[in-house]
């Protein structure tokens, strides 16, 4: 019974998670993006947040992605509080699609996602197979977990838990609660639960309460992925926590009139056990949503208090375009563009010196800092370009022409800097995992040309901010040193491999690392030479 149980557990849960993968898939990568894009306010978080958990099926999955976009600056905790809120309504689809009776038909619909799978080349409609194939696993995994249970009914020690349930609610919400951090899915808690009261193995009142605890046991995913995030990503999974408290405390005191209601449903609308509960979980996540989604900024105040500390959360968003002067002044705009472009540039620096004390230190901190630096670039380089382009179509001086375009030019070097640090911690980590060690003169070596490379883009920087023709110069001067340098330190590195010095594998990674940071030099030179033809002429403030 046990074996037969969690086999039919363990299918459950990879058929949801692979029909997750599969919606996710046919989704595309605009998930992010929505999530990003839409919540502008709770309101819109909540139906967001529903969207995107009904898409992949994974109130914990929505949850995760919440939490990284807050850490990385993309969202608010006001916002992702209402997306959490969202995905709790989100996740109980899953529980009225175990409603409907459709096992009956699980084996023509697995045989048709294998076929969909194995049988056809193109990817959308093997998307559509993968789909398939995790639904009639889900159902085929109930059906197992089902068949496993049935003994129970002779089992008094059974029965008497049951009971017991019945008596003691508050039990009810612990076991729940203990399930769900125990298999990481709500729904195949629910799954289970909806199970056990179809086979009348546990009465309405003591079934409840454990979908309550369902609710709070599914907050762990979120605790874990906010584990060495920023602060205002642990608020975001505290929220999470502390929304699904109070929702089953409010619902607990309201325990007998609840399961009335659920009665009540069940005999209008004819419904089935399975879908009584599914019934009993959706309201329970609905009305609490209502009742709580006005007091999201006291949410808000609460977990703040609760996780205290610094926000050192880096603003995504850009802070100079103002959309309302590309109409009144072309070069006040241009202007504010540059301030724009300049910001952007000092997050290039600030992710290049983070991956150089990745280098040094090994310490993931700087790894996240920097993922979450190159976000931000990507971010800024979308928005100032939509900006520029809206701008270009109004009438420019023959000045602002070349600026505008010089800017075009300066965003595009400032985010090949942004994919080349990201290279360089990429390539950093990949040598971690294999094991491979430099030499302290290779290290010392690196660092040498990571802080000529570093110097080289700051000062960049600073050109650009101040339009210095001099500072461009001396990048220019700059770059044949580092030219110089990276033909210097590979002749060095091919002399320590022949010597026995350096093993080949760390040669590999070493080439690469100098390689990637002689092209961001090169990159540093496109700005410097962009300034020097903007001021060729005029100079530009």
């Amino acid at each position: 019974m046990i074996f037969q149980f969690l086999g039919g557990l363990g299918l459950f849960l990879f058929a949801i998670k692979y029909m997750g993968d599969g919606l996710q898939k046919a989704a595309g990568d605009r998930l992010r993006d929505i999530l990003d894009k839409f919540t502008t306010n709770p309101l819109m978080g909540v139906l967001v947040g529903i969207v995107v958990t009904v898409l992949i099926q994974s109130s914990s999955g929505t949850t995760v992605i919440t939490i990284g976009l807050v850490s990385a600056g993309f969202m608010t905790l006001r916002q992702a509080i209402g997306v959490i809120m969202g995905a709790n309504i989100g996740t109980t689809v899953t529980a009225f699609i175990i409603g409907f009776d459709v096992g009956i038909y699980s084996y023509p619909i697995l045989a048709l996602g294998a076929v969909l799978l194995f049988f056809f080349k193109k990817s959308s409609i093997q998307t559509i197979g993968q789909i398939l194939f995790g639904l009639a696993g889900l159902f085929l995994g109930l059906e197992m977990m089902g068949n496993g249970m049935k003994p129970l009914h002779n089992s008094e020690s059974f029965i008497d838990l049951t009971v017991r349930l019945s008596e003691h609610p508050i039990l009810g919400v612990m076991i729940g609660t203990v399930m769900t951090v125990i298999v990481q899915s709500s729904s195949a808690t629910v799954g289970i639960l909806q199970g056990l009261y179809a086979e009348s193995l546990i009465s309405l009142h003591g079934a409840v309460p454990i979908l309550f605890g369902e609710n709070i046991g599914t907050t762990i995913t979120a605790l874990l992925a906010s584990i060495g995030a920023s602060v205002v990503a642990r608020r975001a999974a505290a929220s999470h926590v502390l929304f699904n408290v109070v929702g089953t405390i409010i619902f607990m005191i309201l325990l007998p009139l609840f399961t009335n209601y659920v009665v009540w449903i069940a005999s209008v609308l004819n419904l089935e056990p399975k879908m009584q509960l599914a019934f009993a979980h959706g309201t329970f996540n609905v009305i609490n949503t209502i009742i709580q989604l006005p007091f999201i900024g006291l949410i808000a105040y609460v977990v703040t208090k609760i996780v205290p500390g610094e926000d050192a959360t880096i603003g995504y968003a850009s802070k100079h375009l103002d959309k309302t002067l590309i109409d009144q002044s072309a070069s006040i705009a241009l202007g504010q563009a540059k301030q724009e472009v300049v910001r952007m540039g000092e997050f290039a620096v600030s992710g290049l010196q983070e991956s150089l004390d990745f280098l040094l230190t090994g310490e993931r901190k700087h790894v996240d800092i920097t993922i979450q630096l190159e976000e931000v670039i990507n971010n800024l380089d979308r928005e100032i370009t939509e900006y520029l382009v809206e701008l270009s179509q109004g009438s420019l001086s023959e000045i602002d022409s070349k600026v505008h375009y010089s800017l075009l030019q300066n965003i595009r070097d400032i985010e090949r800097i942004g994919d080349h640090f990201e290279n360089l911690v990429e390539l950093i980590q990949s040598r971690e995992v294999n094991r491979v060690k430099f030499s302290e003169v290779a290290t010392q070596e690196l660092n040498e040309m990571y802080e000529l490379v570093l110097d080289t883009v700051s000062l960049a920087v600073l050109a650009l901010d101040r339009q210095s023709k001099d500072f461009a110069r001396e990048i220019i001067n700059n770059e044949y040193r580092i030219d110089e340098l990276e033909r210097v330190l590979r002749k060095r590195h091919i002399y320590r491999v022949n010597n026995g010095e350096c093993s080949g594998s760390a040669g590999i990674f070493y080439v690469d690392i100098i390689s990637n940071l002689e092209r961001i030099g090169d990159h540093a030179v496109n700005i410097a030479e962009s300034i020097l033809e903007v001021n060729s002429n005029e100079s530009f403030q």
